[in-house]
C-alpha cells in the first residue's frame, strides 16, 4: 500500500515544528549590516533615470545589481543598473549599456 502521508517541502523539517527561532531575512541582513546610515541612491541613465531613492539601513547595503524590468502590451523590456560608487550613505546607479546579440538571420562571421 502506497504511503499517503503528505511530503514535506523542506526535508528534515517536521510537519509540526513550529518556525520560531528562524531569522527572517530582513532581520540577517539588519544584524550584518554594519552601517546605521540609510543610504540615498542615484538612478543614471534609460527609464529610472534621475530617480532618487533612500535605502533604510535595516535592508543592509545597497544591491550590487538592480533589474527594472517594464512589462507592456508589447515585448518585455529589460534594463540592468550596476552600483558605481558607494559610500556607505550613498551611491549610483549606472544604466548597464545594452548587448547587442546577433539577429538569427545574421552569420557571425560578417
Amino acid at each position: 500500500m502506497p504511503d499517503r502521508r503528505p511530503s514535506r517541502a523542506y526535508p528534515g523539517r517536521g510537519l509540526t515544528e513550529p518556525s520560531e527561532g528562524v531569522p527572517l531575512s530582513d532581520d540577517v541582513a539588519a544584524a550584518t549590516s554594519t552601517s546605521t546610515e540609510d543610504a540615498v541612491l542615484q538612478f543614471v541613465g534609460g527609464p529610472l533615470d534621475g530617480r532618487v531613492e533612500v535605502r533604510e539601513a535595516r535592508h543592509g547595503a545597497p544591491l550590487p545589481t538592480i533589474t527594472h524590468v517594464h512589462l507592456h502590451a508589447g515585448p518585455k523590456v529589460v534594463h540592468r543598473y550596476d552600483l558605481q560608487s558607494a559610500d556607505g550613505q550613498g551611491g549610483v546607479y549606472q544604466l548597464r549599456p545594452p548587448v547587442r546579440r546577433a539577429a538569427h538571420d545574421e552569420s557571425p562571421t560578417g
